[in-house]
């Protein structure tokens, strides 16, 4: 495995971006300073995140995310990056 992790990254297994042995790995966000655990989807080249609005649903049952633009950081946290 590598140890840089992927452009996008989605926790949603009906997603194209979906995968499951990099989810186990655990994956680490930094989103304008902060450190988001709540992040259902990134993408790094476009410099957003997905988060959930609070615990409203879909008529699916998915949880409405909200999509927000700004500088993404991402580690794996198997490897204990210098964070």
């Amino acid at each position: 495995m590598t140890d840089t992790p992927p452009d996008r990254l989605s926790v949603n297994p009906k997603s194209p971006h979906h995968d499951e042995a990099l989810l186990a790995r655990g994956i680490g966000v930094r989103f304008r300073d902060q450190i988001k655990t709540n992040v259902e989807e990134y993408c790094l080249s476009e410099g957003w995140i997905r988060v959930a609005a609070g615990k409203t649903l879909d008529r699916k049952g998915n949880p409405l995310t909200v999509k927000l633009t700004g500088p993404v950081e991402v580690w794996f946290e198997d490897i204990q990056a210098d964070v």
